[in-house]
C-alpha cells in the first residue's frame, strides 16, 4: 500500500482532495473517526485478549506442578508484567508516534529512518533491560517475601524467561512500526500467532507431553522464548520484504541522535506510567495480605479482572495513537483530539459495560475461580465497589495512550504518579488505623477515579499544537 501523500492542512483544517492521479487518501487522517478506529481497535483487543490466555494458561501448567512452583511464579509475575508493558505500551507507543506523525506530514524518508532507529531502540534498550532484571531480580524476589524453596525456583525461572526479555522488546517495538503506519492486522496477527504457540509449546516442554521430557517451569519458560523469537523473525522479514508501507533496512544505517530523540521523548517517558501502576499493585497487595489469606484471595480475584480489562483499553488506545499522530503531523490538531476524546470514550463505555455487570452480579466473575465463601466474600465486597470505576480507569488508559500519538504524555504520566501517591498515602493511614478491607477496596475504586479525573484534565489542559506550528 503506497504512502499517503497529502500536504499538511492548516491546523484544524480539514484535509482537501487530492489532486486527479494523485495517491489515494490517507484513511486515518480523512476518514470517519468512529468507524476507522473500531476498525483499528478490533484486531489489537483479539491480540491482547489472546496475549491474557497465555497467563492463563501458564498459571494453570505451573500449578500443576505444585504449591512452591506457583508461589514462585507469582514473585516473577509482576516484573514480566512489566516487561510487556514497557516495551509495547509505552517504548512501543513512542515509537508508532514518532513514525505516524513523520506519514502525516507526508515525510515517508523520515519515518522510515524512525522505524531503523526503533530496531536499535529494541534491540539496545531490551537489552539493557535483560541485564539489570537478571542481576537485581533475586534481591527484589526476597523483598517481596520469597524464601527458601520458593525464592529458589523463582530466579531459575526468571532467569531463563528474561534471557528472553530481548526478544519482547524487539518483537513489541516492531509490531509499533507497522501500527504507526496504520498496520493493524499483521502484528496483531502475528502476536495470537506467537500467543498461541506460546501455549502449546509451554504445555509440552513444562509438563512433558508425549516423548518430550519434563522441564518444569523452565520449560514454561523456554516456551515463552521460542514464541517470542518466531514471531520476532517474521515481523523483520515481513518489514525488510518491502511489503510494508515501509521497508526496514539496517545494514549502512547511520545512527542519528535526532531520530532516537523523537521516539524517546515519547516512549521514555512514558515508560514511567508503566512502573507506577505495577508499583500500586505490590503496595496494594501488601497492604491487603496484612489482612489475612481471604481478603488477600479475594483482593486476587478482583485484581484478575483488572488485568483482563487492560487489553480491552489497550487496544482501542494503540489504534488511536496513529490516528492521533497522523493528524498531528497533517497539521489537523482538533481532529486529533477528536479522536483521543472518543477513543477514551468508547473505552469507557466497553469497560462501563463490564463493570456494572460484576457490580450487579459479581458472582459471574468470582464464582469462576472458587466456592469458598470465606473468599467468595471480600471478593464480592470488592467487585461491587470497585466495579462503577472501572469506566474512569479505562478513559485514563486509553487517553495515556492516545496522547502519545500527540507526542505530549508528560500530563498522562503524572496523573499515574497522582494514583500512586494517593495509594502510598491513603493506604498507609488505613494501614494505621487497622482499617478493614472494603475501605483498601474503596481506596482501588478512588484511585482509579481520580486517575481517570487527572488523564482527562492533562490531556484538556496540554496544548498539542507542534511547535513552530501558526
Amino acid at each position: 500500500m503506497p504512502p499517503a501523500t497529502l500536504a499538511p492542512a492548516a491546523p484544524g483544517a480539514p484535509a482537501k482532495a487530492p489532486p486527479a492521479g494523485a495517491a489515494p487518501p490517507n484513511r486515518l487522517v480523512t476518514g470517519p473517526i468512529l468507524p476507522t478506529l473500531l476498525r483499528l481497535a478490533v484486531p489489537n483487543v483479539l491480540s491482547m485478549t489472546m496475549a491474557v490466555l497465555v497467563g492463563i494458561a501458564e498459571t494453570y501448567y505451573i500449578g500443576l506442578l505444585g504449591i512452591e512452583p506457583l508461589a514462585a511464579m507469582a514473585l516473577v509475575f509482576p516484573f514480566a508484567m512489566l516487561t510487556g508493558m514497557m516495551s509495547g505500551g509505552a517504548m512501543g507507543g513512542g515509537v508508532s508516534s514518532a513514525i505516524s506523525r513523520a506519514l502525516g506530514a507526508s515525510d515517508v524518508a523520515r519515518a522510515t529512518t524512525l522505524a531503523q532507529h526503533a530496531a536499535i531502540i529494541g534491540a539496545g534498550v531490551g537489552t539493557v533491560y535483560t541485564g539489570l532484571i537478571l542481576f537485581f531480580g533475586p534481591t527484589l524476589y526476597e523483598l517481596l517475601g520469597g524464601r527458601g524453596a520458593v525464592l529458589s525456583q523463582a530466579i531459575g525461572y526468571a532467569n531463563v524467561l528474561f534471557c528472553g526479555a530481548i526478544l519482547v522488546w524487539l518483537m513489541n517495538c516492531l509490531a509499533a512500526i507497522l501500527r504507526g503506519t496504520g498496520n493493524m492486522q499483521v502484528p496483531s496477527v502475528v502476536i495470537l500467532a506467537s500467543s498461541a504457540l506460546q501455549i502449546v509449546l509451554g504445555g509440552t516442554l513444562g509438563l512433558g507431553l508425549g516423548p518430550v521430557p519434563r522441564l518444569g517451569m523452565v520449560g514454561v519458560a523456554l516456551g515463552h522464548i521460542l514464541a517470542t523469537g518466531a514471531a520476532v523473525g517474521f515481523l523483520y522479514w515481513y518489514l525488510a520484504s518491502g511489503q510494508s508501507r515501509l521497508t526496514l533496512v539496517l545494514r549502512g544505517m547511520r545512527p542519528q541522535w535526532p531520530m532516537f530523540a523523537d521516539i524517546l521523548k515519547v516512549g521514555a517517558l512514558a515508560c514511567l506510567s508503566p512502573v507506577t501502576s505495577v508499583l500500586s499493585v505490590l503496595i496494594f497487595t501488601g497492604l491487603i495480605a496484612r489482612l489475612g489469606v481471604l481478603p488477600l484471595a479475594g483482593y486476587g480475584i478482583g485484581q484478575r479482572l483488572e488485568f483482563l480489562l487492560i487489553p480491552i483499553a489497550f487496544g482501542i488506545g494503540v489504534a488511536a495513537v496513529p490516528m492521533v499522530g497522523m493528524a498531528i503531523g497533517a497539521g489537523q490538531v482538533a481532529r486529533a483530539r477528536k479522536v483521543a476524546w472518543t477513543a477514551g470514550l468508547v473505552s469507557a463505555f466497553n469497560l462501563g459495560l463490564v463493570g456494572l455487570t460484576v457490580s450487579l452480579a459479581p458472582d459471574l466473575w468470582a464464582g469462576l475461580f472458587t466456592a469458598n465463601d470465606g473468599v467468595l466474600a471480600p471478593a464480592r465486597e470488592y467487585l461491587r465497589i470497585a466495579g462503577p470505576a472501572f469506566p474512569l480507569f479505562g478513559l485514563g488508559l486509553t487517553l495515556y495512550f492516545a496522547s502519545q500519538g500527540s507526542g505530549k504524555v508528560l500530563g498522562p504520566v503524572l496523573a499515574s504518579f497522582v494514583r500512586l501517591a494517593l495509594v502510598a498515602t491513603v493506604g498507609s493511614w488505613l494501614a494505621s488505623r487497622g482499617a478493614p478491607a472494603w475501605h483498601y477496596f474503596a481506596l482501588v475504586a478512588l484511585a482509579m477515579v481520580v486517575y481517570g479525573l487527572s488523564t482527562a484534565l492533562a490531556i484538556r489542559l496540554t496544548s498539542w499544537q507542534r511547535a513552530g506550528a501558526k
